[in-house]
C-alpha cells in the first residue's frame, strides 16, 4: 500500500498578524512536502486563508465583515493571492502546484466524487502537488463544509490516504485550554474519541478561522473511522510533516485508526452525503439492525420526514429519537408506504453507534 497524506493548514497558520499570507510558513511546508515526495509519499495540501488574505487586501483596516455575500466576494480576491503565494513557495523547491476548489456537492454526488478523485490522482501522476480549498466564492452558506478540517478529512477518504495531518497554531490536543489553564499538557496519543475528549477540545476557534480544536477532533474521528492515522501538530515547527509522520512521541497528538474500519463507500455514506430525511424506527427494528446486522425493513419504520427520493441519504433514529444509523433510501418519501419492503439495505447503511 502506497503512503499518502493529506496536509491541512488553518487560516491562523498561513496568515500573519495583519491578515496577509505568511510566506515563511508556506516555504517551510513546501520544502517539507518535497522531502516527503522524495521518500515515496503522495501529498495533497488543503489550505485555508483566502477570506483573511482577501480582506487584508481590500478591507483597508476595517472590521472583518460577517455577511455571506461580502465574505464570498472577499474570498474571490484572496484565493488568487493565496495560490500565488503557494506557487512561489513551491517554486523555490522546483515543484509545480495545481489549484482544486471543491464544494460539498462534489462529495454528495457519487459521480462528482469520482471525478474529483480522478483529478487529484491525475495531478499526482503529473508530479504536481494539489492545493485544495473550499470554493468559498460560490458555495451556498447553507451547504458549506463549515471548516477545512472536515474538508481535509473528506479529501483524505476520497484519495485513500493513509495519514491526515492537521497543522495548527497549538502543539496538538491539550488537556485543557492553555489560555485558561497554564498547566495544560499535550495529549500525545488517542486510541478512541469519547465524550470526555470532546469536552476537552471545547468549541472555540480563532478570530480569523472557522474551525477550532473541536472541529479538528471531529475530522480526526471521521478519518480514524476510515482507517486513517491522524495527527494534530504545530504548523510553525521546523519540518512539521516529517516529525508528524515519523511516529516520534512528544510532537503533536496522534489519533490511531479504528481496528474495524469503514469501507470507502460506507465512509462516503457516513460523512460525505448530506441527509435529506429521517426514518424513525421501532425497538424491534433497532435490535435487528444493531444485534443481527439486518437491513431496515419498511415495516420497522414508524414514521418518516423530509422530501427524500430513492438513493438519497437518510438518518435513522431509534424510538427515543437518537440517531443510530445513516443510509441510502430504497424508496422516496412520496409513496414510501407502497415502496420496496427494504427501506435501507444493510450494504447501504452505516451503524453510527458502533463506530
Amino acid at each position: 500500500m502506497s503512503k499518502s497524506v493529506v496536509v491541512k493548514l488553518g487560516t491562523s497558520s498561513v496568515t500573519d498578524a495583519s491578515g496577509g499570507v505568511d510566506y515563511d510558513v508556506l516555504v517551510n511546508i513546501a520544502a517539507d512536502v518535497v522531502q516527503l515526495r522524495q521518500q515515496g509519499w503522495n501529498v495533497v495540501v488543503v489550505t485555508s486563508g483566502a477570506i483573511t488574505a482577501g480582506w487584508a487586501e481590500v478591507g483597508a483596516g476595517k472590521e472583518r465583515p460577517h455577511d455571506a455575500a461580502t465574505l464570498q466576494a472577499v474570498s474571490a480576491v484572496g484565493q488568487p493571492l493565496l495560490m500565488h503565494a503557494w506557487r512561489n513557495a513551491f517554486g523555490e523547491v522546483s515543484t509545480a502546484v495545481g489549484q482544486v476548489l471543491l464544494a460539498p456537492l462534489d462529495f454528495s454526488h457519487r459521480g462528482q466524487y469520482l471525478h474529483a478523485r480522478g483529478t487529484l490522482e491525475s495531478l499526482e501522476a503529473l508530479g504536481v502537488v494539489p492545493i485544495v480549498n473550499e470554493n468559498d466564492a460560490v458555495a451556498d452558506e447553507e451547504i458549506r463544509f463549515g471548516d477545512n478540517d472536515r474538508l481535509a478529512a473528506l479529501v483524505a477518504n476520497l484519495v485513500g490516504a493513509t495519514h491526515l495531518v492537521l497543522l495548527t497554531d497549538t502543539d496538538g490536543l491539550l488537556t485543557a485550554d492553555p489560555r485558561l489553564d497554564p498547566s495544560a499538557t499535550l495529549i500525545e496519543e488517542v486510541n478512541a474519541i469519547d465524550a470526555d475528549l470532546v469536552e476537552v477540545a471545547g468549541s472555540s476557534g480563532t478570530s480569523v478561522g472557522s474551525g477550532g480544536m473541536a472541529s479538528k477532533l471531529a475530522a480526526a474521528r471521521m478519518a480514524t473511522w476510515s482507517g486513517i492515522t491522524t495527527v494534530i501538530a504545530p504548523a510553525r515547527a521546523r519540518t512539521p510533516l516529517q516529525k508528524a509522520l515519523s511516529a516520534r512521541t512528544g510532537f503533536g497528538t496522534t489519533f490511531h485508526p479504528r481496528a474495524e474500519r469503514l469501507s470507502a463507500r460506507k465512509s462516503w455514506i457516513a460523512f460525505a452525503v448530506a441527509s435529506r430525511g429521517t426514518l424513525r424506527i421501532n425497538q424491534g427494528a433497532l435490535e435487528a439492525l444493531e444485534n443481527d446486522g439486518r437491513s431496515l425493513l419498511r415495516v420497522g419504520v414508524e414514521s418518516h420526514e423530509g422530501d427524500f427520493v430513492e438513493g438519497d441519504a437518510v438518518d435513522v433514529r431509534g424510538p427515543e429519537g437518537q440517531i443510530v444509523a445513516k443510509g441510502l433510501a430504497r424508496t422516496g418519501a412520496e409513496g414510501f408506504d407502497e415502496g420496496d419492503d427494504v427501506a435501507v439495505h444493510r450494504d447501504d447503511m452505516v451503524l453510527l453507534r458502533r463506530v
